[in-house]
């Protein structure tokens, strides 16, 4: 269903482990398709997964009159990605009365639980019209 309604996040195979009000976790199994010529998850699949997890924790809590929208994104790689990884994000969103630019992040991890990157999406919210 995801993959319909998102269908370029589709494309890694994410699977969503928790969404809820402010918290998502979301894994990827580490596939051929997702790897890059140096043998590791590629660089952007790693950045969609961490994209992902900011997007589903940040609108699980937002309310129904409230509008988000990605402005920027910004990935600081720390390894190589193999196996399976895994984004993990928590936040909490202000009283937004007027539009305001939200960073919020996402850190993604492999099993063996050390840290492949930290994806910070910035998202702008605004009150629907």
């Amino acid at each position: 269903m995801l993959a319909f309604a998102i269908p370029y996040t589709g494309t890694v195979r994410p699977e969503v482990i928790v969404v809820e009000a402010g918290h998502a976790r979301v894994e990827m199994a580490d596939r051929r398709r997702n790897r890059n010529h140096l043998d590791s998850v590629h660089a952007i699949a790693i950045a969609n997964i961490g994209e992902l997890a900011t997007g589903l924790a940040l609108t699980a809590m937002l309310p129904p009159d409230m509008r988000s929208i990605l402005t920027a994104l910004h990935i600081a790689y720390k390894k190589k990605g193999r196996g399976r990884l895994a984004a993990e994000c928590r936040c909490v969103v202000p009283d937004v009365t007027e539009p305001i630019e939200l960073a919020v992040s996402s850190m993604v991890t492999n099993a063996a639980g050390e840290e492949v990157a930290l994806v910070t999406a910035t998202w702008r919210l605004s009150p629907a019209p």
